[in-house]
């Protein structure tokens, strides 16, 4: 994107049709990415599977690890890149993408050297059972194992590519890994692998598309003026390492946080039963659509108030955040209404009932599960609006402090005492109420750290 036109998109456009061009593209990355990850489940749901269908939901955590592992280098160095544009210190980005970048694959490396070492204690540790541990283990190996560098580059770079203004180049690439997998899901389940290897095909699907997908963006972030040499990376100034850790951390551990209460709930559900597990694991998947719109609208959202917060225009900063929550808890009310009302048949998607009594079950959990759940919603969206806005303008002290608070404070111990109160009904409720107070304290944060910035 030319200067004139980052500058006009970042600092003259109005803001509605500003934050429109920068979020539109995210959220329909963040859709088609959602739809690819979903599509394994939902192809695995046509085999009528109950264990398959909890042994992926066991792997979700693990995948929610590697976004985790991203936002560490992706949302510290994007955020900090759009500031340092909005300084006019273009120079400094090339340092600060060239650390970010191969920051991410030092990461990506570890974590894989990590999971393969003891990848069984850690399945059994998140619920794994018998029937379920040589399904997770399958799926585990080929998409995190071997895939985590792809995986978390790929992801870090359309953090870094949205935050330059450059995010139709960043939909496009997670977007066309998604279209990729959908195309290949089925190939190898159905077609290539014989029966009873879905879960291989499914893994080997998402391998590829991501190694596509990594590539592109490789390919388009060398389009641009940021740098991924070495040698850039080793010449980041100190202030600005510093900065892309103080967002970046917060960052990663909310992310990480949210995957230790999904943990949470995937062992506290599998106590109950692998039915039980399966059914939340379903309603987890159906719950994304929403909240992937969201997380699209706040990733839009960040680089425009990033960039407004350095350059010193505060009222129009607080005008984007103000005009992307209306935006956000529209879509989250409009969700609620649906959800309520098409329970059923939405989670009957991911899964074939074809008269088995164990499939049955599973979908009468899930749909209960999800009419509860999805009242949420709209605490969802202020806990993320209010987020992502404090990382935006590089508070990574109160975003650290939302993160602990929301997730250990208020989700997983109503989680462990709602379900020994109540049993999986209290179970899918703790999210209304780990939200709504986390919503609350979220709103008090980020009105102090707006205040602060406004000086």
């Amino acid at each position: 994107m030319a200067e004139v036109n980052k500058r006009e998109l970042f600092e003259d456009m109005p803001i509605a049709k500003s934050l429109a061009t920068m979020a539109i593209p995210t959220i329909i990355s963040q859709l088609i990415n959602l739809i690819y990850n979903m599509v394994d489940a939902f192809f695995i749901g046509r085999t009528g599977n109950s264990y398959m269908m909890a042994a992926t939901t066991l792997t979700l955590t693990l995948t929610m690890m590697s976004v985790a592992f991203s936002n560490l280098f992706g949302v510290g160095g994007g955020s900090l890149i759009a500031r340092l544009l909005g300084a006019g210190r273009e120079e400094d980005t090339k340092t600060v993408s060239a650390y970010a970048g191969w920051g991410a694959v030092g990461l990506a490396l570890l974590y894989a050297l990590s999971m393969g070492l003891f990848l069984n204690p850690i399945l059994r540790f998140l619920g794994a059972s018998d029937a379920t541990i040589g399904y997770a283990r399958q799926y585990t190996i080929l998409v995190i194992v071997i895939g985590a560098i792809p995986t978390i580059l790929s992801l870090t770079l359309a953090h870094i590519l949205r935050n330059t203004g450059n995010a139709t180049q960043a939909s496009m690439g997670l977007s066309g890994g998604g279209v990729l997998n959908m195309i290949l899901d089925p190939l190898f389940m159905f077609v290539i692998l014989p029966r009873g290897y879905e879960v291989i095909g499914a893994a080997l699907a998402t391998l590829i598309s991501n190694i596509l997908a990594c590539a592109y963006l490789l390919h388009a972030f060398h389009k641009t003026s940021l740098s991924l040499r070495p040698r850039d990376a080793m010449k980041i100034s100190e202030a600005n390492r510093k900065s892309l850790f103080v967002v970046g951390v917060p960052s990663a551990i909310l992310t990480g946080l949210f995957d230790v209460a999904n943990i949470c709930v995937n062992m506290l559900s599998a106590a109950h039963s692998d039915l039980v597990l399966a059914g939340m694991g379903i309603v987890m998947k159906v719950e994304r659509v929403p909240n992937a719109v969201n997380v699209g609208l706040c990733q839009g959202m960040l680089p425009i108030v990033a960039y407004n917060y350095a350059a010193g225009n505060k009222e129009r900063m607080q005008k984007t955040i103000d005009t992307a929550r209306l935006w956000g808890l529209s879509v989250s009310f409009v969700s609620i209404i649906l959800f309520e009302i098409f329970a059923r048949p939405l989670t009957h998607v991911f899964l074939s009932t074809k008269s088995q009594e164990a499939a049955i079950t599973t979908l009468a959990y899930a749909a209960l599960f999800l009419r509860i759940r999805c009242i949420a919603s709209p605490m969802q969206f202020i806990n993320y609006s209010s987020s992502f806005s404090m990382q935006a303008i590089g508070d990574g002290k109160s975003t650290m402090l939302h993160a602990v608070v929301r997730e250990l404070v208020f989700y997983i111990p109503f989680m462990f005492i709602l379900d020994r109160l109540f049993g999986e009904v209290g179970l899918a409720s703790a999210l209304v109420a780990g939200e709504g107070c986390g919503a609350i304290f979220a709103m008090y944060l980020l009105k102090k750290s707006v205040a602060k910035a406004r000086g």
